[in-house]
């Protein structure tokens, strides 16, 4: 039995260059115990603008492929192992399962003779690698979002401190995000596996620390909290979907912390109270405005200025006729400045009863895989092309009719209105009346998906299928293909629109 010892939980390049020797030597995966002798820090420097650390045992990644093992002669064979599977390697070592070293050797004497491993999708040991790395890309992305900065009292130049619990060891992977998003600040993290700290030059690691060692509250916690008070929406609530987001393992060390359980369990009470008040009249002056432009189509100087007066217009609307069947115009919602806006085609039967975009059964799909792409809706503004309910009756229900170009081209109006408001970066079409809507005609769905379009004025068009298209299509092989570009679609048009 070889014990390979490794100098911390993170060292790689021990792992890389003992990986390599027991290959050379043909040493079968369970004749080996990977192990770590210590786990102790010496000071040392992070480079602020990579995105990897420089020591403690993290590499910043080595060339395309590396060489392992000699033939009979002593010769290097020409055995190499793909770039990507030394990219997920660097992933996996952060993770804090005791198997992983064992693993990734695992996979690395399979590769040899399994040279399409890395690629199948179906095999074991690869999905629990890519398990691993998926739950650290996490973990990295969840200590981006949930690290709160607390004032150092009585530290000249002025220096802040956080306590954090990473799920994974990512702290030193994470450090340079941080040294960039506040490079004119002073401050430090604390991690139980290492501290990482920023002068405003150098980015330095250490050892890792007590929660007894980070700051207690700060003046700025109270704002923080009034602040998250005030953002919070009772009618968005999705505890399900919040937990996910925001798990509670990290509300120990949020400022808003002590405030989730009290406005989860207000929200059905206040979301009532929202509904039963009366809306806001929209003022004269807009009101005017609208009514004119339900006549002649044009509005010039008096165009709404905000979205609240497009909302308030909106009621008025007599472009076409759609409004004389329906309950009330659908106005879109979201930022006022969200960088991605989401296009639908029109309101269905609940959100016709609601007055809210995507609530019904189409939304409820399209909540579930942004959920999977890991897609905040409250960053979208979200809309449709049709504002109004075009529908039929049979029986009781109402049953959803596609609405024409003319009806399209009618409500553009008003889809354009919102657009010049929000200045949103990217769009995210969903059907075929959504396109035609942002871009005033037709383009196939299947063809055009998949990659971005450019529009005029910089911003980037991405097509999909709708969420309700995926309701009605019989076939399950074609409603999971199609779930699986939505999907697809959502992380493309959030990676354009700089994270969402």
């Amino acid at each position: 039995m070889r014990v390979v010892r490794l100098a911390s939980e993170i060292d790689f390049d021990g792992w890389r260059k003992a990986a390599r020797a027991l290959r050379a030597e043909g040493v079968a995966p369970d004749a080996v115990v990977w192990t770590v002798e210590y786990d102790l820090f010496e000071s040392a420097v992070i480079p602020a603008k990579a995105g990897t650390t420089a020591s403690a045992g993290v590499s910043g990644g080595p060339g395309p492929t590396l060489r392992f093992g000699r033939d009979d002669n002593g010769r290097e064979k020409p055995f190499t192992v793909p770039k990507p599977f030394i990219d997920l390697a660097e992933q996996v070592v952060l993770h804090r399962s005791g198997e992983r070293f064992a693993l990734l050797y695992k996979l690395l004497w399979r590769l040899e003779r399994e040279p399409g491993l890395i690629d199948n999708p179906a095999d074991p040991d690869m999905t629990r690698a890519r398990d691993m790395a998926k739950g650290v890309s996490r973990a990295a992305h969840k200590m981006k979002a949930f690290v709160r900065f607390r004032l150092v009292e009585g530290v000249e130049p002025e220096t802040y401190m956080a306590w954090f619990e990473p799920a994974h060891r990512v702290t030193e992977r994470v450090a340079p995000f941080f040294a960039r998003r506040f490079t004119g600040m002073r401050w430090s993290i604390l991690t139980p596996d290492a501290c990482v700290a920023w002068d405003g030059e150098v980015l330095k690691v250490s050892e890792g620390a007590d929660p007894a060692d980070a700051p207690r509250e700060d003046a700025q916690e109270e704002l923080w909290r009034t602040y998250y008070a005030s953002i919070f929406n009772p009618a968005r609530l999705n505890p399900r979907m919040m937990q996910q987001e925001m798990p509670k393992r990290y509300w120990r060390n949020l400022p808003e912390a002590r405030l989730i359980p009290d406005l989860i369990e207000t929200a059905r009470r206040r979301t009532d109270e929202m509904v039963a008040a009366r809306p806001n009249p929209p003022s004269e002056r807009v009101l005017k405005a609208a009514l004119r432009h339900a006549r002649d189509g044009s509005y010039g100087e008096n165009d709404p200025l905000t979205l609240e007066d497009a909302a308030a217009a909106q009621q008025v609307c007599r472009r076409c006729d759609l409004w004389r069947d329906a309950t009330q115009a659908v106005p879109g919602e979201g930022p006022m400045r969200a960088r991605i806006m989401i296009v639908g085609e029109q309101p269905g039967d609940e959100e016709d009863l609601s007055g809210r975009p995507f609530v019904g059964p189409a939304g409820r799909l399209l909540d579930k895989a942004m959920a999977e792409a890991d897609f905040d809706r409250r960053k979208a503004f979200v809309t449709n092309a049709v504002k109004h309910f075009k529908h039929e009756p049979r029986g009781k229900a109402r049953l959803h009719k596609t609405p024409d170009r003319g009806e399209v081209q009618a409500c553009r109006w008003w889809l354009d209105a919102e657009r010049r408001m929000v200045k949103p970066r990217v769009i995210l079409a969903l059907g075929a009346t959504a396109v035609m809507g942002v871009t005033g005609k037709s383009m196939p769905i299947a063809k055009s998906r998949g990659a971005p379009i450019a529009l005029d004025g910089g911003v980037q068009l991405v097509v999909s299928w709708h969420p309700s298209y995926l309701l009605r299509v019989p076939d399950a092989d074609v409603k999971a293909r199609a779930y699986a570009q939505l999907v697809e679609d959502l992380r493309l048009a959030k990676s354009l629109g700089g994270g969402g």
